[in-house]
């Protein structure tokens, strides 16, 4: 059974939502570990209530950012993952842990990339008066949130939304779609090559996989 290990910063609801679809066996791996950089994450704790590593690195015992982050790495490599999934992890990583992780390192993010890199997607997109919004499960690589994307969600904005009711609809589409992707990377269906995410051997297109 593949393995994966978790980073996250605050609630952890997609963490659960992957700890849920390994019970249900929906997702074919162990989550061995969950790391965070803030004591108080919320998501720590749900880590600790599955038997699940959980642990605490503070960014402030650490020089530099890179030395915080080569701090993470050794831990993270004690596990051996086969898989380092970003589930609200929100520290922009150095460029070495990028590369260390290449082909191997998810997260999710807020918006339908290329739109609304960063923070506060809900906001924007609400500002803009979009249709639409959603959400977009990519590879990392060194651009912040623009590795190759791989499965899209998309939700309805009505007149009445707010941030907080387009976060609700936006998150419900994450806990489906991020145990999906996850178990395509843990069953060697999907591969990063070139810049390009693969799924079954075949190139996906740049708004990720579409269902015929």
């Amino acid at each position: 059974m593949k393995t994966l290990v978790v980073l996250l910063s605050g609630e952890g609801s997609n963490l659960q939502a992957l700890i849920d679809a390994c019970l249900q066996g929906r997702l074919s791996a162990r989550i061995a570990a969950v790391f965070s950089n803030r004591a108080d994450a919320r998501g720590l704790q749900r880590a600790a209530d599955a038997g699940i590593d959980a642990l605490f690195l503070s960014p402030a015992d650490y020089p530099s950012r890179e030395a915080f982050d080569q701090a993470l790495m050794n831990q993270i490599d004690r596990y051996q993952p086969d898989g380092v999934i970003l589930a609200g992890y929100m520290r922009i990583l150095s460029a070495g842990v990028v590369r260390h992780y290449f082909g191997r390192m998810l997260n999710i993010h807020p918006s339908l990339l290329p739109l609304y890199p960063g923070l506060h997607t809900h906001r924007q997109a609400l500002a803009n008066a979009d249709g639409e919004h959603g959400t977009s499960v990519h590879f990392v690589t060194e651009q912040l949130d623009g590795g190759p994307v791989i499965l899209q969600a998309r939700v309805p904005i009505f007149d009445d939304d707010t941030e907080d009711s387009l976060a609700e609809r936006v998150k419900t589409q994450e806990h489906a779609i991020y145990p999906l992707v996850v178990n395509w990377l843990t069953e060697g269906r999907l591969r990063l090559i070139d810049d390009t995410a693969w799924l079954d051997g075949n190139p996906l297109p740049l708004p990720g996989y579409a269902a015929d």
